[in-house]
């Protein structure tokens, strides 16, 4: 069932939007519903049907506290976990805790992005669920965008459509040509759980080849997510029972959680192929949000915050472009410009940190030289958190 807050009689195709977006997570989600609170007509095309569930760490950092709540999200009534301290540990079952400087809140993906879908199609966001979009292309000075049940054209277009999609292989973008290595073949695996973790704490835990994060979302869950190579899988005949058994519980942290977890899926949310090679952050004219743009790892902080980041970003140069205070060129150069002002050095010091992870020794050596400093370990928290958007 496709949905959409306009007449059945209109015909989609033959509309002309001002805003199309390709993707509908948080980068597209908040992207949208800005751009129809400007009075902009503003479409959005998702390939699943609301509520559903994503691999996400479903963690959020307080930096985009006030944005969530002017986007019409009263975060500050839900009674979510407040989340003030951090557990690292190593594969040797060394650990560090710490505060967490800013803090913040968990929810899952599974009610956000339902949440954030409902006050858009109240804003008056045309969108369409369960709808693939095939094509994008560029063609005088307009956007024709071929989905599954038709076409619309529109003056601006956003891709924002995650880690990796159909388009990205249409467009050969640079990161699908490379050859599988140790930035580009990585699983995510996402499990809901019941444990007894402090529900103020977020931990990240080691294991060789990957590291896996655990923090309390609504309802007293958990999301347990993990992530590794896709070859760590493959040695352990593609069970993730296995992988989790051989693999993850050789960490002394995890082999105890697992332990007294209960679980709430019968299977896990996976998604494979993902990502960190760098990206273009603008393809034949359409604006990358999200992790269309650059996929965030974990050590970033978190990249929900850093997707809806990205959205306001986005939407700041293409209210300058509708409003014909800026060329589409000087659009691009814009978004480019401040994307990598806000994010770069953060993306920076997460692949720094992250060379330390997934690796027995390297983690261990690591957790054991910086323990005994806590107010290095706190500059290293603020290089991979933003401050408040």
């Amino acid at each position: 069932m496709t949905n959409t807050n306009i007449d059945i009689n209109d015909k989609i195709g033959e509309t002309l939007y001002d805003v199309a977006i390709v993707g509908g997570g948080l980068a597209g989600l908040s992207l949208s519903i800005q751009a129809a609170k400007a009075g902009y007509k503003t479409i959005l095309m998702e390939k699943e049907q609301y509520p559903f569930h994503r691999v996400c760490g479903e963690y959020i950092s307080l930096e985009s506290f006030n944005f969530i709540e002017s986007l019409g999200l009263p975060i500050s009534q839900m009674n979510l976990p407040l989340i003030k301290k951090l557990e690292v540990s190593a594969p040797g079952g060394n650990v560090i805790h710490h505060n967490l400087p800013l803090g913040g809140i968990g929810i899952s993906r599974f009610t956000i992005d339902n949440e954030l879908a409902k006050i858009a199609k109240r804003e008056g966001v045309v969108l369409l669920e369960n709808n693939k979009v095939n094509a994008v292309s560029y063609e005088e000075n307009m956007f024709v965008i071929t989905h599954a049940e038709g076409s619309i054209r529109s003056k601006v277009a956003i891709g924002a459509f995650g880690k990796r999609s159909n388009l990205d292989i249409k467009w050969k973008r640079h990161f699908v040509l490379q050859r599988s290595n140790k930035l580009n073949n990585y699983i995510g695996v996402k499990y809901h759980i019941i444990t007894d973790q402090p529900a103020d704490t977020i931990s990240l835990h080691n294991f060789e080849n990957g590291y896996c994060g655990i923090s309390r979302i609504e309802d007293d869950k958990y999301c347990l997510c993990y992530l590794t190579t896709a070859d760590n899988l493959r040695k352990n005949g593609n069970s993730f029972k296995s992988l989790e058994r051989n693999v993850l519980g050789k960490n002394p942290r995890l082999k105890e959680i697992f332990s007294r977890t209960r679980f709430l899926f019968e299977d896990p949310v996976v998604i494979s192929h993902i990502s960190f090679e760098k990206k273009s952050l603008v393809e034949n004219h359409i604006l990358m949000c999200g992790d269309a743009a650059g996929m965030i790892t974990s050590i970033c902080g978190n990249g929900m915050s850093m997707a809806m980041h990205a959205g306001k970003i986005a939407f700041d140069y293409i209210h300058r472009f509708l409003q014909n205070e800026i060329s589409r060129n000087e659009m691009e150069l814009g978004y480019e410009k401040a994307w990598n002002k806000a994010f770069a050095k953060r993306l920076k010091a997460g692949r720094f940190v992250q060379a330390f992870f997934g690796r027995h020794w390297k983690a261990d050596l690591f957790i054991k030289i910086i323990k005994p400093f806590p107010k290095f370990i706190s500059y290293l928290i603020r290089q991979t958190h933003g401050k408040p958007f």
